[in-house]
């Protein structure tokens, strides 16, 4: 998946030039869309920042640590341990508290 592919790692171990391993980088599915995910999600924090305080929108980026894990256990079935989600629940409580906040 992504640069771990096989066809990605099989043009890096064989040090080929840039042009191949920019063409293997480019025709992988996942790289494309995490590619288009993370450009999307520049334009959504664009138009937050258009219509919010950055103040109140910044705590904010903090549920993408949550939203990454949950993406761990569902995706990439990632045990989670009860230390970490005690961590995700101080996350959301705090942006919750900062939300709240005038």
């Amino acid at each position: 998946m992504g640069m771990s592919a096989p066809s990605v790692q099989a043009v890096i171990a064989t040090r080929s030039d840039l042009r191949q391993v920019f063409a293997a980088v480019a025709l992988n599915p996942s790289i494309v869309l995490g590619l288009l995910a993370f450009g999307s999600s520049a334009v959504v924090w664009l138009l937050v920042l258009a219509r919010i305080d950055v103040s109140q929108a910044y705590p904010c980026v903090a549920l993408g640590i949550v939203m990454t894990v949950g993406a761990g256990i569902v995706l990439l079935g990632e045990q989670i341990h009860p230390t970490r989600i005690i961590g995700l629940l101080v996350i959301l409580s705090g942006v919750v508290i900062m939300a709240r906040a005038q």
